[in-house]
């Protein structure tokens, strides 16, 4: 698949230009006319500052039209995006750009004096754009002529390179193709069942998968319109959803609209889809969801390094716990660790093969050949099953897998038994050091608000009396608020460092 990944979007978009594209909660417009003129001044300045086919442009800024614009100008220009968390400190900020060498830098104007000494440590030139549209990028830009033609690129060149969180070391640079997000794209657009009349509501971050390339993509490949939140929050999104057919969230979304005592099936009267990822969704939010707003959830899965994978389908079908199916085109197995592909309902580790599939890690040659079969399949790190259905079920990341006196115990197992537990909102099951044991298996729970209970002892002996005694918690820690990455993802890193040393006083 080839081809600029921008012109690719830019020939779906409606003939009529006038045509809103994003619309914010303030009543703001951005028509297809506005963006295709906004990009070809951006990416004009972009080329004047020196940027060439291949180079990075990275972005640590708020979300806003403009950083959409910011991210179609670097495809239209031929240069690599490389969006950053605005959460990153700055010896994190630092290590990107040293490693991601790019040659512009766009950060918030109440950053720059933080960010000038980093950017010019790389050589690179550094903009400002904060989340009113305002900074050095546009002031510079405005006047450009927007006649830009976009550069020439092949499906197998550099579009974007999306940092992996890191939770086992260094960040690695994640190297996603033009022709690797048209695939993946074009896939969700088609299963999705995107029609003329859609409108997306965008609460999503966008330095993320998930809110830059799965919803925005698909927006643009509809040439419809979206409303664009700059973050989210469930009484606006309450408010909007009467506006919107389909929603794009992480599953504490969709706990926080349960929690809004109006949130009903009169508030989702035009939806015709919610979609849930990033994070695993709850059999018990999906069941709860559905039993107060006739609506079923889509769950589905991905990651930085292949975009989405799998989908539970829009026809038929989807169900609670499950992830779905593979993607046309896409290929999923589950195997053992020394690459032996398992049957129905085994449990491995789950690899993937297609044409969404990444690169590579950026100059890691090494680690990149690592992490692939010598059949092209690559090793997601994923702890999974497929049914004999088809379906594919997430029981956890390896890197999560604890072992607990030579047993192998998987935390999502635990994790399921434990939530089921009245006054048990959610819970993480993590393996901390254990001078007899290896690794301790040890629960983190958060009790529904205003419940003292259960206790420790309940807890331990729930799950006694359901698993293997190897795969119950030693101890059992309670929280207000379990740790959670920007995509809604529970840092278990974390609580390995808060707990780590629970054990070190029993030795």
């Amino acid at each position: 698949m080839g081809g600029n990944l921008f012109e690719t979007l830019r020939g779906r978009f409606p003939a009529e230009r006038s045509r809103p594209f994003i619309e914010t909660p303030e009543g703001r417009t951005v028509s297809y006319g506005d963006l295709e003129a906004e990009t070809g001044r951006m990416a004009r300045l972009l080329a004047e500052l020196g940027v060439a086919k291949g180079d990075r442009v990275a972005a640590i800024v708020e979300k806003s039209p403009e950083a959409i614009s910011l991210y179609l100008a670097a495809l239209r220009a031929g240069a690599v995006y490389l969006p950053l968390n605005t959460a990153y400190q700055a010896g994190e900020i630092a290590y990107f750009l040293d490693d991601a060498k790019p040659k512009v830098v766009v950060g918030r104007p109440e950053a720059e004096a933080a960010l000038g000494p980093i950017a010019a440590e790389c050589g690179a030139v550094l903009l400002t754009l904060g989340a009113e549209g305002e900074g050095s990028l546009m002031a510079r830009s405005r006047d450009l002529d927007p006649d830009f033609a976009p550069l020439p690129a092949a499906g197998d060149d550099l579009a974007a390179l999306l940092y992996t969180s890191g939770t086992t070391g260094r960040a690695k640079g994640a190297m996603m193709s033009h022709g690797n997000l048209a695939s993946n794209a074009r896939a969700l657009h088609q299963i999705w069942g995107f029609r003329a009349d859609d409108v997306l509501l965008h609460a999503l971050p966008i330095f993320h998968t998930h809110g830059l390339f799965v919803a925005t993509n698909c927006v643009l490949l509809n040439g419809t319109g979206m409303l664009f939140l700059p973050r989210f929050e469930a009484a606006t999104v309450c408010r909007l959803l009467p506006r919107a057919t389909v929603m794009m969230g992480v599953p504490t979304f969709y706990t926080r609209l349960l929690e809004q005592p109006d949130f009903g099936p009169e508030t989702c009267r035009s939806m015709r889809l919610f979609i849930s990822g990033s994070a695993p969704l709850l059999e018990e939010t999906h069941r709860a969801f559905e039993a107060r707003t006739g609506h079923v959830i889509l769950e589905r899965y991905g990651m930085t390094e292949t975009g989405m994978n799998t989908s539970n389908p829009l026809e038929g079908a989807r169900r609670a716990g499950t992830v779905g199916f593979p993607l046309p085109e896409v290929e999923v197995r589950v195997a053992d660790e020394d690459g032996r592909v398992l049957g129905p309902g085994e449990v491995g580790v789950l690899e993937v093969r297609g044409p969404n599939v990444f690169k590579g890690y950026w100059g890691l040659p090494e680690k990149t050949a690592e992490e692939f079969r010598p059949d092209g399949f690559f090793v997601t790190g994923d702890i999974a099953a497929i049914d004999a259905a088809g379906y594919v079920r997430i029981v956890g990341r390896a890197k999560d897998l604890i072992i607990s006196g030579g047993f192998n115990v998987y935390p999502k197992e635990v994790e399921l038994v434990i939530d089921e537990l009245e006054g048990v909102a959610e819970s993480a099951v993590i393996g901390l050091a254990h001078p007899d044991f290896g690794e301790a298996v040890t629960a983190v729970v958060r009790r529904e608000t205003g419940r003292e209970d259960p206790d420790e002892t309940a807890v331990i002996g729930a799950v006694k009396g359901r698993l293997a005694n190897y795969k119950v918690p030693k101890r059992v820690f309670f929280v207000d608020e379990l740790p959670r990455n920007a995509m809604g993802k529970v840092q278990k890193n974390v609580l390995r460092q808060l707990y780590g040393a629970a054990f070190e006083a029993r030795a």
